[in-house]
């Protein structure tokens, strides 16, 4: 399944997680918060508190109409090397289907080839487009140019 750089890829897995029962279950050997910890931890100054990592995956797994998503972990055994979580918007058009909220890979894997393959899977379970929003300085913006995503609209907030 993923061509990594340099890597034996046999003890590798890819969960897709759609639910919160989904890491209930025996195969999974982490949590929904082991995932939210790893995410804070490699997304470094370009993450987000844990609260909201938390809440972004909550908002992926949860079957409330308008909200859902999914998670993906890869992971070598029992160490999360990389991951990603995806929102639906629930909308189409004028906004894409899905916003991929968080993505990440693990410092000592980094390099790889771990994260355009992680985008590629992420491509191929997403219905509709993807949006992202990435920071002007963040490295990882090569990565997601390198992978087809264009620079449509500079995002602008204004807090309440």
């Amino acid at each position: 399944m993923f061509k990594l750089k340099n890597m034996n890829t046999e003890s590798i897995n890819l969960e897709f997680v759609t639910s919160r029962e989904d890491f209930l279950e025996d195969d999974i050997d982490f949590t929904k918060n082991e995932v939210a910890e790893f995410l804070h931890e490699h997304l470094g100054r370009f993450g987000d508190p844990l609260e909201d990592i938390i809440d972004a995956i909550d908002y992926a797994l949860s079957d409330e109409k308008g909200k859902g998503g999914f998670v993906l972990v890869l992971h070598d055994q029992d160490e999360i090397i990389g991951s990603v979580v995806i929102n639906n918007t629930g909308m189409n058009g004028y906004i894409p289907e899905n916003i991929l909220v968080y993505i990440a890979v693990h410092d000592e894997y980094r390099g790889k080839g771990i994260g355009g393959n992680l985008i590629k899977e992420t491509a191929k379970k997403c219905k509709g487009d993807i949006a992202l929003h990435v920071e002007y300085d963040n490295p990882a913006r090569k990565l997601y140019e390198r992978s087809g995503f264009k620079s449509k609209y500079a995002e602008m907030r204004l807090k309440n």
